[in-house]
């Protein structure tokens, strides 16, 4: 399951998440760089893990078939 963290990066390019986090093993990520400081809305991050689930359902993938080459 991918997960959206919010970081700071220091003048080191020390990556430091905001809030702490716990992962089981070593995992890579991408990290995206603002020239200011980005406000993202509460309601955005509430709803990044009901889009993940909606991402991988089935339904969605029929939505779509009429548009893939055959």
């Amino acid at each position: 399951m991918s997960k959206i963290v919010e970081a700071t990066i220091d003048e080191q390019n020390n990556v430091k998440p905001i809030r702490p986090i716990r992962l089981s093993k070593h995992r890579r990520a991408f990290a995206a760089i603002f020239s200011e400081e980005l406000r993202v809305p509460e309601i955005a991050l509430l709803s990044e893990a009901a889009f993940l689930q909606d991402w991988d359902l089935s339904e969605e993938d029929a939505t779509g078939e009429h548009l893939q080459p055959e």
